[in-house]
């Protein structure tokens, strides 16, 4: 009977710890400089070339249509997200562009592999075409 609290206790504990851990992976905080940052490429400016560069670094993760189901979303634990809900589309553009920027646990920073914060503001332009 001990053995059995004392498992329940355990689990109890575990369970909590698991779901504080999963509340503190969803939640991205962007620093207020970017929340009201905003975007100096007009939305249909150059728009193939933001999505030739989607296509290029962001599609095997999150999908031709940002679904969050690329090829390799599979190999992650972590929700991908779909650009197309309300929710992400939400979103201000200089957040898009901070995440897009420094990345966080699987998601790669792209400031390294695409210097230019040009390229950056063009697929945050057309991150705003994947709207449902």
């Amino acid at each position: 009977m001990k053995t059995i609290k004392i498992l329940t206790i355990i689990g109890v504990i575990s369970f909590a710890f698991y779901s504080f851990t999963v509340l503190q992976e969803k939640e991205w905080k962007v620093p207020a400089k970017y929340e009201t940052m905003k975007n100096p490429i007009a939305p249909k400016t150059d728009a193939a070339i933001g999505k030739s560069l989607y296509l290029k670094h962001c599609k095997s993760c999150h999908g031709k249509e940002g679904f969050g189901d690329g090829p390799k979303a599979e190999d992650f634990d972590a929700d991908l997200g779909d650009f197309s809900t309300e929710e992400f589309q939400a979103q201000s553009d200089g957040a898009l562009f901070y995440k897009t920027t420094t990345g966080r646990d699987d998601m790669p920073e792209f400031k390294k592999k695409m210097p230019n914060d040009e390229d950056r503001w063009l697929i945050v332009n057309y991150l705003r075409t994947l709207a449902e």
